[in-house]
């Protein structure tokens, strides 16, 4: 009885918000064809286990870029291309970061430097650390205080938020701003508390920057665990950190993002749906954002098989450089601003691929409010949650052109405990969810087409 019950309501709020039979069945077909059909993992195994970690400049991402055409070519886009970004050079290096005690030993730290940090050039910096807890007590330091010293800004991502991108945004602040904060008063290097919902020992990597006239001093990340240990050592003696980085900028190259799409059979307007290829130098990129590359391509193909006549152009657009420069985003919204291509949607998935919630919408309010009278046809799916007012950092640019953008909203209770680490796998990465999320990407992408 209840569940003639739930498709009672169902078709009655369908009919009360507009929407047709044909669209519920629409969404069906879409599904079962994903999840019985759909590519999505074994392309994701191929990507992270073939070609791994694809950090901007790199060899490895050099690879990404030749597997992404090819893949955009075999899911049935009518024109693939590369776009040509200039993008920064950033490398690793052999790095370490050692803290001696009043016993007088020497203990190795697990670590990671931060994106973009330069390095020592491979010889010791050492100092005393120092403690603070918040960027209202590190103001309160003079520089007498700071000099020469090592700054260990021990902030912990908040355990409060239920939504915890929030947390994350509260906490990312340090991570970007802690080297030039500590150079300003003459300190030799930061140590930042990982930007982690985990309670374990694994480094958060991630961008930070310099800021304007800053001395480039180093920045790397420790693990929760590694940070407790060494507030509770700080509490009651004396410590020394000794550094030794060969990390650093490497100059600019030439390099691409890759582009596919299936061309609009009423006119030439673009919807884009996309994800960045580029991932960390740890791991396999795996979630962020091998899983949102994934998902693009099996919009694309799903149209392809299930011979959607789309009214509009519906592009891909696998983004370079979206982790420690965003150079693919800035170079497709200065090609959209050169040519006047008009764009009527962009949807990026870059939240990991996780089970999906919703979709989070950047738009107007007349928009946003057609978007969720759709809500009944995505509810099947278990996709309820269209309330986030955010979207992706790639499609940033087309957003402050007016074009509506969005980005899928994957349950993020586990994504943070993996990001920007070596523990962002394939092996993290359930099927059903991936292959889930890529199908609430094409059902939105199949309204906006019809609708728009």
């Amino acid at each position: 009885m209840k569940y003639i019950l739930s498709a009672a309501i169902l078709f009655l709020s369908l009919n009360a918000f507009g929407q047709t039979k044909e669209d519920s069945i629409q969404f069906s077909r879409i599904s079962t064809e994903i999840l019985n059909k759909g590519k999505s993992y074994n392309e994701l195994r191929d990507l992270t286990k073939n070609i791994g970690h694809r950090l901007s400049g790199s060899a490895a991402y050099e690879k990404s870029v030749k597997w992404a055409e090819q893949k955009l070519k075999e899911a049935g886009a009518d024109k693939v291309w590369l776009q040509e970004v200039m993008i920064p050079v950033w490398e690793r290096g052999k790095e370490s970061l050692k803290i001696k005690s009043q016993n007088g030993n020497w203990k190795s730290l697990k670590m990671l430097s931060l994106g973009n940090s330069e390095g020592t050039k491979g010889k010791d910096i050492s100092g005393e650390i120092i403690m603070v807890k918040s960027l209202g007590e590190y103001e309160k330091l003079n520089p007498e205080e700071v000099k020469d010293k090592i700054v260990f800004f021990n902030y912990p991502l908040s355990q409060s938020y239920v939504q915890t991108f929030k947390a994350y945004s509260d906490a990312a602040v340090y991570r970007s701003t802690a080297a030039s904060l500590t150079a300003k008063k003459g300190g030799k290097f930061a140590i930042v508390r990982s930007l982690s919902s985990a309670f374990d020992d694994v480094p958060h990597t991630g961008a930070m920057r310099y800021k304007e006239n800053s001395e480039k001093i180093p920045a790397v990340a420790i693990g929760n665990t590694t940070a407790d240990e060494l507030e509770a050592l700080l509490k009651s003696q004396k410590i020394t950190a000794k550094l030794n980085s060969n990390c650093g900028m490497r100059g600019e190259k030439l390099s691409h993002s890759v582009i596919g799409e299936i061309t609009g059979h009423k006119d030439k307007s673009v919807i884009i749906v996309g994800g960045h290829l580029d991932s960390w130098d740890v791991g396999e990129g795996a979630h962020d954002d091998g899983s949102g590359i994934v998902q693009s391509i099996e919009v694309l193909r799903t149209f392809k098989n299930l011979a959607i006549k789309n009214n509009h152009t519906i592009r891909v657009v696998c983004f370079a450089n979206e982790e420690n420069g965003v150079k693919g985003g800035q170079q497709y919204g200065k090609m959209v601003k050169e040519t006047g291509e008009k764009h009527l949607f962009a949807l990026e998935s870059d939240a990991g691929g996780f089970t999906p919630r919703g979709i989070a919408l950047e738009m107007d309010e007349a928009k946003i409010n057609q978007i969720k009278s759709w809500s009944p046809l995505f509810l099947p799916y278990g996709a309820y949650d269209f309330e986030g007012r955010y979207s992706g950092t790639d499609i940033y640019p087309l957003k402050e052109m007016g074009i509506p953008t969005a980005e899928l909203a994957p349950d993020s209770q586990r994504y943070f405990d993996i990001h920007h680490t070596e523990e962002d796998t394939f092996e993290k990465v359930n099927r059903r969810e991936l292959l889930l999320g890529a199908t609430i990407m094409t059902q939105m992408i199949y309204m906006i087409d019809k609708n728009w």
